[in-house]
């Protein structure tokens, strides 16, 4: 990557990928990294690789400084950071600051007594009618973000799953902990963390819970602390929300980095069956002005759902085939629904190269999410999942990916293809 240009996630291009999806484990995933070089990307974002129960996919951590066993091993691991470095690729890592796994020996102590020393370490109350204006997700599955803890007949805040606490970054002892853990990562070799559901950190009464002042001075904190040590390593905010509250987790140049524009990927989408950016140059013209060294992370969908409540009720109806993906995939009455690219094209081979170009040509970071670049399809599955993302999340289709290859007008080649020429643009 040149470095002339300015710092080196300015010119990333990433690949969104899951180690066992991808290549069963570490020592699978160090082998696999030629593939990455063909295909001509810089930086892998690494989805969780903790020890969890996986309630949700990883997203509930129980061990913050080990790998999940079915992936290896820490020495796995640093020889995976050891052979991408070599090639020039840069190693991002998925990083839960909002939450714990119930399994976590944090909250097995938290949960055993009011009077234990990690108590303070999560979010407690007798009144469950606290934070009544936060958004209540997997409704389906809980019917309030407090859930009852029986040991000491009160209740724990989780803003996801039930067996997902969320942490008090009201309390010192846990900002010193976690900023540990990033330090414990970076000094494996990794080059930055994307940060998971990071507006929500902070939780205060009569509020919606989302993207507090709070939030954003500890993020300062943060990028302050680690960038004493560590200057090159960046952060990647998932914070959500429209282009004017994704904009302010840049902060003044000293937040994040990098930021996931989520309205640009569902208006992106939804031009894709008419070939119309119209609507979307609108949403990258109010998403213009971030600071010389900070980018947009831009992608086209990931490992969660594609998002409907940014689009009106014409692009909503393009985006979704007038209904039948939500109804095939989704879960009722919920604003998004897991689909693949691929599913959005209706597997239309030249819908699914002009969407890459598109994405390609915007000049945030591109996020490529693993399979879509050789026209992966969602998992097929004998009955609707209870967690409908299960879709989007299949194994790589390594003999597809082997005859792509060979195959000149491939989607693989294809994108190949634009990736080397915006390599040239830059």
């Amino acid at each position: 990557m040149d470095r002339t240009k300015g710092p080196w996630w300015t010119d990333a291009i990433v690949y969104e990928v899951y180690v066992d999806k991808f290549a069963a484990n570490f020592k699978g995933l160090t082998n696999k990294l030629d593939y990455l070089k063909l295909l001509g990307v810089n930086t892998i974002w690494l989805l969780p690789h903790y020890p969890s129960p996986m309630v949700d996919g990883g997203y509930d951590i129980s061990d913050y400084t080990s790998v999940r066993s079915d992936l290896g091993t820490i020495e796995d691991f640093e020889e995976f950071i050891l052979e991408a470095h070599k090639k020039d690729l840069k190693v991002i890592t998925d990083l839960v600051l909002n939450h714990t796994s119930d399994a976590h020996p944090w909250f097995a102590e938290a949960r055993s007594s009011k009077n234990n020393p990690k108590r303070d370490w999560y979010l407690w109350s007798e009144d469950t009618s606290k934070f009544s204006k936060a958004f209540v997700h997997f409704a389906d599955i809980k019917g309030s973000n407090w859930i009852k803890n029986e040991r000491t007949d009160d209740y724990y805040y989780a803003t996801f799953y039930p067996q997902q606490p969320d942490l008090n970054w009201g309390n010192l002892q846990v900002y010193g902990a976690m900023l540990d853990v990033m330090h414990f990562w970076l000094e494996k070799g990794v080059d930055g963390f994307r940060l998971d559901a990071i507006s929500r950190l902070i939780k205060r009464d009569g509020t919606d819970c989302f993207a507090l002042d709070e939030v954003h001075n500890i993020l300062k904190r943060i990028r302050a602390d680690i960038s004493k040590d560590y200057p090159n390593a960046v952060f990647l905010a998932e914070s959500g929300g429209w282009v004017h509250e994704a904009r302010t987790f840049f902060g003044e140049g000293n937040e994040c980095q990098l930021v996931i524009n989520f309205p640009m990927a569902s208006s992106l989408l939804s031009s894709i069956s008419d070939y119309d950016l119209s609507k979307t140059q609108n949403v990258w013209e109010e998403s213009q002005g971030v600071g010389e060294q900070n980018r947009w992370g831009l992608f086209l969908t990931n490992h969660d759902s594609v998002d409907l409540f940014f689009l009106d009720d014409e692009q909503k109806q393009k985006l979704t085939n007038n209904g039948d993906l939500p109804s095939k995939f989704g879960s009722e009455g919920s604003s998004s629904f897991p689909a693949r690219l691929s599913e959005i094209c209706m597997g239309d081979k030249d819908k699914i190269i002009w969407a890459h170009e598109k994405l390609l040509e915007f000049s945030g970071v591109p996020i490529l999410y693993y399979g879509n670049e050789i026209g992966m399809s969602n998992k097929n599955l004998d009955k609707k999942p209870q967690d409908t993302r299960e879709y989007v999340r299949g194994k790589f289709d390594w003999n597809e990916a082997e005859g792509q290859m060979k195959q000149k007008d491939s989607i693989l080649n294809s994108v190949r293809e634009l990736i080397t020429k915006r390599k040239k643009r830059e």
